[in-house]
């Protein structure tokens, strides 16, 4: 290689050297322009857009919380009905029971009068009951013993190798209150 071939040669990288050094120059100037715009503190107008995201990010916060105590009181207060009227149909079930007892024993005497007048206090009765939501829970004689549902008082021998497992006799009956078993029928169950 020649002197004037080095010679280029040197330049050109010397010329490249310049080049690269000028730009790593202007990128550091421009880093330094936008550390300086960082660094300037926010205008006003910004600050008061942040300042009302802030306070309707809260504002939604605060009703949705609202909406949700809303509803939950709602269901509480409806929770709150529903058992005071289940306490009051329970505490009647009682009577009920002495009613049909006392048809039971009126249908044996000879006196239909009364038997058709406390046959009729109990028919109003039931029908109040019954638009309260009270239901009788369907349970008979051969029907398969479900202890989610019935109440198991005594277990027999069943007669039969079917009634194993059954309900043999219905010694309570059972009533449901809407969705809501409140007395449990008792029952007899083969084994």
């Amino acid at each position: 290689m020649s002197t004037s071939e080095n010679q280029l040669e040197d330049q050109a990288l010397n010329n490249q050297d310049t080049i690269e050094n000028e730009s790593t120059d202007q990128l550091q100037n421009s880093e330094t322009e936008q550390d300086t715009e960082e660094a300037t503190p926010l205008s006003e107008e910004e600050q008061l857009k942040i300042s009302l995201a802030t306070e309707q990010d809260k504002f939604l916060r605060l009703f949705a919380e609202f909406e949700n105590y809303k509803k939950r009181t709602s269901k509480e207060r409806m929770d709150l009905f529903k058992t005071a009227n289940q306490e009051v149909i329970v505490a009647m079930l009682p009577v009920v029971d002495d009613f049909e007892r006392a048809l039971k024993e009126l249908s044996k005497d000879e006196s239909s009068e009364l038997f058709k007048g406390v046959s009729l206090i109990q028919n109003k009765f039931w029908g109040v009951l019954k638009n309260k939501g009270l239901e009788e829970v369907a349970v008979k004689a051969g029907d398969v013993f479900d202890s989610e549902l019935h109440d198991a008082i005594t277990q027999i021998p069943a007669a039969d190798k079917k009634m194993k497992g059954k309900v043999i006799d219905v010694i309570e009956k059972g009533f449901q209150l809407g969705d809501k078993i409140i007395r449990h029928p008792k029952v007899v169950v083969g084994n």
